[in-house]
């Protein structure tokens, strides 16, 4: 079964992700404080992650940009999740995530865009 972790500030997006991809087959695991991202990573070994733009204090396009330049996370498939950013603002932080989505997100959308990573 594949893991995936999901990384939003807000607990109503991440029940809503979990529901999805959990009927999906997948098994889902929810992180709102990103501060305990590299913990998760370690405890959790994902798959893929889903990684909002916007986490509080902290910048997700800066997190992305961390796990893509370190050799024990780079391998892992993110999607980035924004309501108010674009793919072309990714790469104002040097972010380079597999894929992006735009929230408000189409459910199909979504399971489609996390099943081609996951595949890839």
């Amino acid at each position: 079964m594949k893991k995936i972790l999901v990384v939003d500030d807000s607990k109503e997006i991440l029940e809503v992700i979990e529901l999805i991809l959990g009927a999906e087959g997948y098994e889902v695991n929810g992180l709102w404080d990103a501060s305990k991202l590299n913990q998760r990573i370690t405890d959790f070994n994902p798959d893929l992650i889903l990684l909002d733009v916007m986490l509080g204090v902290l910048d997700g396009r800066d997190l992305c940009n961390l796990l893509k330049n370190n050799k024990l996370t780079n391998h892992i498939p993110v999607i980035m999740i924004s309501a108010s950013h674009n793919l072309g603002d990714m790469k104002d932080r040097i972010c380079h995530p597999n894929d992006f989505i735009a929230k408000p997100f189409d459910i199909n959308n979504l399971i489609n865009k996390v099943g081609a990573q996951l595949a890839a």
